[in-house]
């Protein structure tokens, strides 16, 4: 696993994962392009032998009291190996050095194995807006975070806790 931050010039490897991912609602490429280029976002790629298999993308500005996960995926062949937790734990480790005290997201009503992860790092759904995802009508779960509680939590645990035998 080796996560970087992501850079324009990793675009074309994050929208054929985008569109893998994402089939009905993938983000179009210059809006992608604009995440990737905002001074306000930190985006990152997780490679495996070269070839981009996660990406994650957050929105915080410096400074301000909350940040926004904007999108996390995993390539179908590498989920289940702690990929998309390591680039949520990124994602939050970098909203917290940029000042944030809560995190929220979005994810879709249909997909548990998202939600499950999300509430195992603290997220608890705080609303739910009808059919926010189209074309397909489905409800997103609003999901926040107090990112202080969860930082805290984080230098708690043993230098060894999460290492992998």
């Amino acid at each position: 696993m080796r996560i970087r931050p992501a850079t324009v010039a990793d675009l074309d490897g994050i929208m054929a994962l985008e569109r893998a991912s994402f089939p009905s609602d993938a983000w179009p490429e210059p809006m992608m392009r604009d995440e990737l280029a905002s001074p306000h976002n930190r985006y990152f790629v997780d490679e495996l032998a070269g070839v981009i298999v996660g990406y994650a993308g957050l929105r915080s500005l410096a400074g301000s009291r909350d940040a926004d996960v904007q999108t996390i995926a995993v390539a179908s062949a590498s989920r289940g190996r702690g990929r998309g937790r390591a680039l949520l734990r990124t994602l939050l480790s970098t909203a917290h050095e940029r000042g944030a005290r809560e995190v929220f997201l979005e994810v879709r009503a249909d997909n548990p194995v998202a939600s499950t992860l999300y509430e195992s790092e603290g997220f608890s759904e705080l609303a739910r807006r009808p059919r926010y995802y189209q074309p397909d009508d489905v409800d997103a779960v609003v999901m926040r975070l107090d990112l202080t509680a969860w930082a805290a939590a984080q230098t708690a645990l043993p230098a060894d806790a999460g290492a992998c035998t």
